[in-house]
């Protein structure tokens, strides 16, 4: 199955964080990292911290969303994140599962799209770049459509995705 994976970083060493998560997915041997996006900084969202690093991933994978949510969490983990703060606040590393195919999902904590993408300039500016005319499942509009409308204040790319 494709799936769009949501890619950020704002603490510690941010580029070698998001080179971590790219060979660690492609290391559990269920994730082929298709293409990645560039690598864009952005304003974080919720309490004063530092700017993210945002990118996102296009893969295939044979796993059920579920098991790929819970292979995110993993490597998350892998790169100490911390799920004991506030919502929005600083990570190592933030793993999203954006898109699923074109499979809607509303569950307590599995919501596929992604909750808010249709908001987010930082996730859609990256989306756009590996499939701008794709059709976002529920909301029927492309991705480049839904950029075209989305906040996109101090969002600017800064290099090819770390491999």
């Amino acid at each position: 199955m494709r799936a769009f994976l949501g890619i950020g970083s704002n603490l510690g060493n941010r580029w070698g964080n998001l080179a971590l998560a790219a060979r660690a997915l492609r290391a559990s041997g269920a994730v082929a990292v298709v293409r990645a996006s560039r690598v864009w900084d952005t304003e974080p969202m919720g309490p004063p911290q530092p700017r993210y690093l945002n990118a996102v991933l296009e893969v295939e994978t044979p796993l059920p969303p579920r098991e790929l949510l819970e292979l995110l969490r993993r490597v998350e983990e892998s790169a100490n994140r911390r799920r004991d703060g506030a919502r929005w606040s600083a990570r190592t590393l933030d793993l999203d599962l954006l898109l699923y195919g074109d499979r809607i999902i509303r569950e307590p904590d599995l919501v596929v799209p992604h909750a808010g993408i249709a908001d987010r300039g930082f996730v859609l500016a990256p989306l756009a770049e590996l499939a701008p005319s794709l059709v976002v499942p529920g909301l029927g509009r492309t991705v480049a459509a839904l950029l075209a409308q989305a906040p996109r204040s101090a969002i600017t790319p800064v290099g090819l995705y770390p491999s």
